[in-house]
């Protein structure tokens, strides 16, 4: 009871925060500057919202095709149609309960394809975990490629530091150096914590990476994955080159907007308002006006999220139908 509260606590806590946060950008504008946002949205080419789509969709199918090399491990092969429309329901699920997608995912598994559903739990924490690494390693490769730009916005010490690296051509040395020191710090933290919240997080996330690196099919794991975030990131390009403010930005500028937007993802429900917040804010180094930036914002929220709606109330609908026609296609096959 007490955890439970604590978590709905939470999650109105961080509700809030997102909703203050669109509440203060929103009434920060004055007049002239609620025009132009307007009309900064629509000047999109909403013909691009075709290709977006698609993406959209194209990252969800590939994150269940990935889903269904790790479910293997457990010597369950689920059909490709349910897996999707399950990863559709978990997403539109987090919507509204963060974090509580990932139960609804495999409680519509376990019910349409007759899994166990705890042979699926031991999957979900090894796919959030590799997510994580996933999104440290892109973190890192986006500073590292776009360290100029982004030192210049967090400030004159990281741009001299930046020079530093750059003079010396320490770059990888640097990398690598951050990042067995971050390994070092959580083995020291799992060591002193083990029987705490942090420590049972260190301990589910290197056993769920591990398991991932000793699986049987690692590289069509590690490919799907390399399409899963590329679809991602393929999505905000096109999102940038379809709005006349950003359309001259670059794939590397695409990179640093995903990490940003991503850490917005995390932070609120939804994202709502810190994705914005953070994506309006990093546009800003790339010189791109305020109006605009937070323009651009709006969209690359508002337009990933619809879609989201849209898939999952739409495998909600077809789900149960589909599965009794399999049923009664089986039926007849059997006879």
């Amino acid at each position: 009871m007490k955890r439970t509260l604590i978590t709905i606590l939470q999650y109105v806590i961080f509700l809030g925060l997102g909703i203050w946060i669109v509440y203060h950008m929103l009434h920060e504008l004055s007049p002239k500057e609620e025009t132009d946002l307007v009309t900064a949205i629509e000047s999109i080419n909403a013909w691009y919202l075709i290709p977006i789509s698609v993406v959209g969709f194209l990252s969800n199918f590939f994150r269940a095709e990935r889903w269904r090399y790790l479910l293997e491990t457990t010597g369950t092969k689920p059909s490709l149609t349910n897996t999707t429309l399950a990863v559709l329901i978990g997403y539109i699920t987090n919507l509204a309960i963060p974090r509580a997608g990932e139960v609804a995912k495999c409680t519509v598994l376990a019910k349409y394809e007759k899994i166990p559903a705890h042979k699926m739990i031991g999957t979900i924490v090894a796919e959030r975990a590799f997510d994580i690494l996933c999104l440290l390693v892109i973190a890192v490769a986006a500073f590292v490629l776009q360290l100029k730009t982004i030192s210049d916005y967090v400030g004159d010490k990281m741009h001299l530091l930046g020079e530093k690296i750059l003079r010396h051509q320490g770059v990888l040395f640097s990398i690598l150096a951050l990042v067995a020191i971050l390994i070092v710090a959580l083995i020291m933290v799992y060591r002193r914590h083990r029987e705490t919240k942090v420590g049972k997080f260190i301990k589910e996330l290197a056993h769920g990476v591990m398991s991932i690196i000793h699986m049987k099919k690692r590289w069509p794991f590690m490919g799907y994955t390399i399409l899963i975030w590329f679809m991602y990131l393929l999505q905000i390009y096109i999102g940038l080159v379809s709005m006349p403010a950003t359309q001259h930005l670059s794939m590397l500028a695409a990179l640093v907007v995903l990490v940003y937007g991503s850490v917005g993802m995390i932070v609120t429900p939804g994202g709502i308002g810190m994705y914005t917040l953070l994506v309006a804010q990093i546009l800003g180094v790339y010189n791109i006006p305020d109006v605009p930036a937070q323009a651009f914002g709006w969209i690359a929220w508002a337009v990933p999220t619809c879609l989201i709606i849209i898939m999952g109330v739409a495998s909600l609908l077809l789900i149960h139908p589909l599965k009794r026609k399999n049923d009664a296609q089986a039926a007849v096959d059997t006879k």
